[in-house]
């Protein structure tokens, strides 16, 4: 499907510099643009490919200003965030091209789930007793839904994703592949005997509305109550998040990071790559954990930027780095130090 400059412009609420009327059909990398395509600069580090682009249609910030010419024939869409203005053209283009329908035949629905419209199932998903999905929900092949899962309206659950009983999936929600949601909780107690009796897990998980899960990621149901993702949360690929933790609001949280059992995650909260947790910890709205860091203390500023392991504010954290890389070189310096104090030292 093609789509003018002008209906790109007008969807996103851009102003055009070139041809109101050239058209594009699909989409492209600003550094391998081709006639057609429509790409996007953001990054300043890619000015440069703006210049030899082939693309047909480029999505540029207002006060972009060119410092030699552009190629022929590229028509420029200005507007405030070029970045969330290609996000939108993506979803889009998704929504276009991605949807399916219809229940499969080789897919198993227990008589006593109920189904809404325009549904998605495909071969070998398990719904299970009980199981309520909402309407226009899309569940990839071999799904597992057990019983008495719900699963809100517009929820796209791709293959392999499995879901244990009781669990909650909220509305507008998507759970990436091999993903696992309310897997018994890490919870055993120590004999006296030096064995370990294993703790039922009887609780659930509850993800809220426009919660984004990640491939392989394991989300453990809580001990007792609930294991809970506020609206909007956001998990990358292979992270653990053990029983009874709880997410803030509009959180995001990056690739093979842990969070241990019974912590708190307050709002808008960000945190890079391999993090570790603590368990019984709270961390405050708004703040920033980099990555690599390990977690073993609450922490409480609103909007603190945290580093290391064990993390600490940021700023220090980076000035102990320099010590850090010195320290060789620090230690022959102490060491020579303590040569000359010896030798101006009388013996006692």
């Amino acid at each position: 499907m093609e789509f003018s400059a002008r209906q790109i412009a007008e969807l996103l609420g851009g102003t055009i510099e070139g041809d109101n009327e050239v058209t594009v059909s699909n989409l492209s990398k600003i550094e391998e643009g081709t006639p057609g395509t429509l790409t996007f600069l953001a990054n300043p580090a890619y000015t440069h490919f703006i210049y030899t682009t082939g693309a047909s249609l480029a999505i540029v910030r207002n006060n972009f200003t060119p410092d030699k010419p552009l190629p022929k024939g590229l028509t420029l869409i200005r507007v405030e965030d070029p970045y969330n203005a290609f996000a939108r053209i993506l979803e889009i283009h998704a929504s276009m091209t991605g949807r399916k329908s219809g229940i499969s035949a080789q897919s198993f629905v227990s008589a006593t789930a109920t189904l809404g419209k325009d549904l998605y199932i495909g071969e070998f998903a398990f719904l299970g007793d009980g199981v309520t999905v909402g309407d226009g929900v899309q569940i990839y092949p071999q799904v597992y839904l057990g019983d008495n899962v719900k699963v809100g309206s517009g929820t796209i659950l791709y293959p392999g994703v499995r879901v244990y009983h009781h669990c909650i999936i909220g509305k507008d929600c998507t759970i990436h592949g091999g993903a696992v949601i309310g897997s018994d909780g890490f919870g055993f107690a120590p004999q006296d005997d030096k064995n370990y009796r294993k703790v039922p897990q009887v609780g659930n998980v509850i993800l809220e509305d426009n919660v984004e899960i990640g491939a392989n990621t394991t989300i453990d149901r809580a001990t007792i109550g609930s294991t809970i993702l506020r609206r909007g949360v956001k998990l990358d690929n292979l992270i653990q998040v053990a029983h009874n933790v709880e997410i803030g609001e509009n959180t995001v949280i990056a690739a093979q990071s842990g969070l241990s059992g019974s912590m708190k995650v307050g709002k808008n909260v960000m945190v890079g790559g391999q993090v570790g947790f603590v368990g019984h910890i709270a961390v405050a709205d708004n703040v920033k954990v980099g990555a690599r860091s390990g977690v073993e203390n609450s922490l409480t500023q609103d909007g603190g930027i945290y580093f290391g392991a064990p993390a600490i504010d940021a700023m220090r954290a980076r000035k102990n780095y320099v010590h850090w890389r010195n320290l060789d070189d620090i230690v022959r310096k102490l060491n020579t130090l303590e040569k000359q104090v010896k030798k101006l030292t009388p013996d006692e």
